[in-house]
């Protein structure tokens, strides 16, 4: 068995096991090792009953003293018990667990582990595991590995693998040179995949941890380096001139550029005219005008007689680019054709996209990753460009490039990266940044709150969709954990599904539905048949919806202030004031001061200079900018230091051996390939 062979050749998984894993996107014995816990559960020692807390996890030990009950409600049983721990009594209840009536019996000694929860003035614990005495002595103090699953998958089977794969890992497997690893004095890969499975304790998990997130921005690095060597090696066959064509559609909008936008659009002009192969990054707050610089970008090149292509991370926004562009030519009677190529075009209309690709009939090409496929040729494809770049993997970047004879690469992001950072992971780009925002959008108002506002939030909400608005509000969970005390989408909508008044339309989006249904419900909240969007940060990456007005973001100081700032960019792109409404769900002055950064500014970067200042080790995993250049565990602001050390041994790596085909630097190559392939799969399995 190696990193590569399949996820079925582990004993004890057959096919109906296997295509649960492959949901997950697991395919092999590799992904199964790099599928990481999403959190541990500790087991602490037993409390006294009159100690427990609501809300809180906790374990009682004691005896059972009356017969477990089953009663039937609308087809679900529903069990209750009693426990008593010497001194005091606590309730227990269990559902659609029939059998324990059998298996427990008055009299007997455990311990009862579950959360507390208050029904009256008692307290009782739902849903909880019984262990024997010594069972959960075991357990005490140790950390057990929780998973993101779904439905018909269990810990225990994932576990039950994993531990499989690793008693038949070879103990000295590690591709990184053993100079650099005693140069940053980071443990070796097996030691860092058993611990961030099975921790021994903290210290180890954090050791372990380090190990990866150093070896995550190392491959990364790496292969932006490669492609930066790759693209300086080739020579502009393009002869671009301005026709104006850019200077007509200019005059044309309803508002003036501003200062940043003309700056940014006459470096991207005189480098479209020049021999050399354009690599530039728009680096810009959410709203600050990226998107018509890729339109001017887009017809100037078409202008010329060439081809040009812009990637978008969903089909959703790829289609409303498409939409903003077609109104525009038309407005000013340019005669360029502008395709559109998704996923989920029907069969026929994929053929016909294709052809009129292949024959240069389509000027601008918008889509998403179907524009990579090996089916989409292009007849002189002279620009590409990327929205929302951190979504793609460099592979992915590098494919869309290689459609065309090297052609110049614009590509755009709204994640607000320090320059520092932006410079090592850009590090193939040139750098441009937006840093003004039309003078006539109104700034977002703000909020940083308890949960005794969520009443009032709720009756805003009900208000604002009472004045034709919309909302979002945003969790970080998709269902609901035991393990875990935060907000989940499944729970939230139906929650304010009963709270709203009726007639207002409340559903839910997250990142485990398909493409297509994902699409649809951001196409129903475009309409506004849907009033209130309840979902994960999925939405991050969103679409222009400028009716909405609010976002309340739920557990908000679980989100990093980068993402957060990012998630508020989705409201206030209309002409209406909008509200941005952060739940905090916990009482640290910690988080309270860093959420009241957001409270009192609007400007991106200078919320994630803040935030890097603020970020330390934390959490073992920190607080996340989720999906931040497809990293699984890196967060470039808590690790802002591994970063910079893995973008040392990257240049050291390549200074010495450019081609990775030395000595031991081919098993790095190999890895660095096996996740960057996976990172695609991954990619393609989201729709981007």
């Amino acid at each position: 068995m190696n990193l590569d062979s399949p996820i079925d050749s582990i004993k004890g998984i057959g096919p109906k096991t296997k295509q649960l894993f492959l949901k997950l996107g697991i395919e092999t014995t590799g992904d199964l090792l790099q599928y990481f816990p999403r959190s541990y559960d500790q087991y602490q020692a037993p409390v006294p009953i009159t100690e427990l807390t609501e809300g809180e996890i906790a374990a009682v030990e004691g005896i059972l003293i009356s017969p477990v009950s089953n009663q039937y409600y609308k087809g679900r049983c529903v069990s209750t018990a009693s426990c008593s721990d010497g001194s005091n009594v606590i309730s227990l209840t269990w559902y659609n667990m029939p059998y324990l009536k059998s298996s427990l019996k008055p009299g007997m000694p455990m311990v009862f582990r579950g959360r507390i929860k208050k029904k009256g003035s008692r307290l009782l614990i739902e849903q909880a595991t019984v262990f024997q005495k010594e069972q959960y002595q075991a357990r005490t103090a140790s950390w057990q590995p929780v998973y993101s699953l779904t439905k018909g998958l269990t810990e225990k089977t994932i576990q039950k693998a994993v531990r499989e794969v690793l008693r038949n890992l070879p103990a000295d497997t590690d591709y990184l040179p053993e100079c650099e690893r005693a140069r940053f004095r980071l443990c070796s890969w097996t030691d860092a995949i058993n611990q961030m499975h099975f921790p021994q304790n903290r210290e180890k998990l954090i050791e372990a941890r380090r190990r990866l997130v150093f070896d995550e921005f190392l491959f990364f690095l790496l292969r932006l380096r490669m492609l930066k060597e790759h693209r300086q090696e080739a020579s502009n066959d393009f002869h671009i001139r301005a026709r104006g064509s850019a200077e007509k559609l200019i005059a044309s909008l309803p508002y003036e550029l501003t200062s940043a936008q003309r700056r940014v659009w006459a470096d991207i002009e005189q480098e479209l005219q020049t021999n050399e192969i354009m690599s530039r990054l728009i680096q810009g707050d959410v709203g600050s005008g990226k998107t018509i610089l890729a339109v001017l970008s887009l017809l100037e090149v078409a202008e010329n007689g060439y081809q040009a292509a812009l990637m978008a991370p969903t089909e959703v926004l790829a289609r409303q680019h498409y939409q903003t562009m077609q109104a525009l030519f038309e407005k000013n009677h340019f005669p360029y054709e502008v395709l559109c190529l998704t996923g989920s075009m029907s069969t026929s209309e994929k053929r016909l996209a294709y052809a009129k690709m292949e024959s240069g009939e389509a000027s601008i090409i918008v889509g998403t990753h179907a524009l990579i496929q090996e089916k989409a040729i292009y007849h002189n494809l002279a620009l590409v460009i990327t929205d929302e770049q951190h979504r793609f993997g460099v592979r992915q970047r590098e494919t869309l490039g290689e459609k065309g004879r090297m052609p110049h690469t614009l590509v755009m992001s709204a994640t607000p990266i320090p320059r520092t950072l932006a410079v090592i992971l850009y590090g193939d780009l040139d750098i441009s940044v937006l840093n003004e925002m039309p003078a006539e959008r109104l700034p977002v108002k703000n909020c940083v709150v308890h949960t005794g506002y969520r009443p009032k939030a709720y009756a805003f909400i009900e208000s604002e969709v009472k004045k034709g608005h919309q909302a979002y509000v945003i969790c970080p969970m998709v269902e609901g954990s035991d393990t875990a005390d935060v907000e989940n989408v499944t729970d939230y909508t139906e929650t304010l599904k009963e709270k709203l008044a009726e007639g207002i339309c409340v559903e839910c989006m997250h990142g485990r539905m398909k493409s297509d249904e994902k699409n649809a419900v951001m196409e129903r909240f475009l309409r506004n048949e849907i009033q209130v969007l309840v979902s994960t940060t999925v939405i991050e990456v969103g679409v222009n919806v400028p009716n909405a007005t609010v976002m309340m973001i739920e557990n908000a100081q679980r989100f990093g202030l980068a993402q957060l700032h990012q998630l508020r960019g989705r409201v206030g792109r209309g002409n209406a004031q909008s509200y941005c409404i952060f739940m905090q769900t916990d009482k640290s002055e910690t988080n309270q001061k860093r959420l009241e950064i957001l409270n009192h500014s609007n400007d991106g970067f200078e919320i994630a200079s803040q935030d890097l200042k603020l970020r330390g080790p934390g959490d073992i995993f920190g607080i996340r900018q989720s999906g931040l250049m497809n990293f699984q565990l890196a967060d470039i602001y808590q690790d802002a230091d591994i970063l910079q050390q893995a973008n040392e041994a990257a240049e050291r790596i390549l200074d010495g051996d450019p081609s990775l085909s030395e000595g031991d630097h081919a098993e790095l190559k190999m890895q660095v390939d096996r996740l960057e392939q996976r990172s695609d799969r991954s990619a393609v399995s989201l729709g981007l």
